[in-house]
């Protein structure tokens, strides 16, 4: 059995900073070393690297290969390598698997189906059509990723979930510190965000959060609902703040928003949008249970394993059919419906509401940078002029 070629002098978890236009260079140079490769972890020993759709879909289903963070390697840092509490600790969509995974999905999941968020449409369009308004008025140039991506999501998410909207200004601040270099700024952001959901808990029957709470197992404690709470806001907020700085960005570049209303071509530019740019370029880690073989390769156990998403959706040999851009198999992000309804709002709200909109230095001179890590990456500005 062969061994995953190793990856010396790249390193897929570096910060970094290019223009939107740019392809990324770690992804071709990934994919060129095979199906399986292996690089430097940032918490120490080796990772493994999947560059290929078939094989990226066989790891996310595969029975011997978990998302339980107890399964890390021995000695890996919690937060060196941006992992979770095990599942017996904190036990969540995102660190369990088998029965305990399809119980609490299923208590999730239908809260945010297609139909309940084809539901929520207007509420949504409403949310970014004020917000766009109000960031609109008496100015001639906004910076949409300070005043508008970080929001927008989390106004959204405090509505559906019947959180006070007056939290939105706190949390909002401590959100773009996620993507801020110095010490301590991911914690303030996390820590905001366990805020709210904490809030979400205090209310009284009202909103998805109220129907969680009925939902979720019997057995599951007050802390453990709140983690519930925190995990959708976290990755609802984080991701979709991404998407949507560049898919604006595309929007006002391309005239798609002054041309006739057809929201077939909006979708398609969505898609794309976030096959060429995911939010999350790589999946959670995940880890083998036992020695396990991948591809002809062997893998320890207790190898640490990530699918690169963003690699596998921009390969140019890829077949056309279902991207990995929302994950595949029993861990396929639930809140998927919800982050296409968000985008696809502020898309027609530029349409219908700002035709004039412009972007006020050239599209190729927008920048993306990331914090590295796990973290994807997201405009450092946005700079529109909203009524041209």
């Amino acid at each position: 059995m062969r061994h995953a070629p190793h990856l010396d002098g790249i390193d897929p978890f570096a910060a970094t900073v290019r223009r939107l236009t740019d392809p990324d260079p770690v992804r071709a140079a990934l994919r060129a070393a095979g199906p399986l490769v292996q690089v430097d972890a940032p918490a120490g020993g080796r990772a493994w690297i999947v560059t290929e759709d078939a094989l990226a879909r066989e790891v996310l289903i595969h029975p011997r290969i978990a998302k339980d963070p107890a399964f890390a390697p021995p000695g890996w840092d919690r937060h060196t390598a941006g992992l979770e509490q095990t599942a017996a600790e904190q036990p969540s969509l995102t660190t369990l698997d088998g029965p305990g995974h399809t119980a609490l999905r299923r208590a999730h999941a239908p809260l945010l189906n297609a139909r309940r968020i084809r539901a929520q449409s207007g509420r949504i369009h409403t949310i970014a059509r004020r917000l766009l308004t109000a960031l609109g008025a008496g100015r001639t140039t906004a910076d949409l990723m300070a005043g508008f991506t970080t929001r927008y999501p989390l106004t959204v998410l405090l509505d559906l979930l019947g959180i006070p909207l007056d939290r939105v200004d706190r949390a909002a601040e401590g959100c773009r510190q996620m993507f801020g270099t110095e010490p301590g700024a991911q914690g303030r952001a996390i820590a905001a965000l366990a805020e709210l959901a904490a809030a979400g808990l205090d209310q009284d029957g009202r909103g998805l959060a109220a129907e969680l709470r009925d939902r979720v197992p019997a057995h599951t404690t007050r802390s453990q609902l709140q983690y519930h709470l925190f995990g959708l806001i976290f990755a609802g907020q984080l991701t979709t703040d991404a998407a949507l700085g560049v898919l604006i960005a595309r929007v006002l570049a391309t005239g798609l928003h002054r041309a006739p209303a057809d929201r077939a071509d909006l979708d398609a530019l969505i898609r794309d949008t976030l096959r060429q740019h995911p939010p999350a370029p790589f999946t959670l880690w995940r880890f083998t249970t036992t020695e396990t073989e991948l591809a002809g390769m062997r893998l320890p156990a207790r190898a640490p394993v990530l699918v690169d998403i963003q690699g596998i959706s921009t390969d140019p040999a890829r077949s056309p059919g279902p991207d990995l851009v929302f994950g595949a198999g029993p861990h396929f992000c639930v809140g998927a419906q919800l982050a296409h309804l968000e985008l696809r709002a502020v898309a027609s709200v530029l349409r219908t509401d700002f035709p004039d909109a412009r972007l006020t230095v050239p599209f190729t001179e927008l920048r993306l940078a990331g914090i590295g890590g796990l973290q994807g990456s997201r405009l450092t500005a946005l700079p529109v002029a909203l009524h041209g």
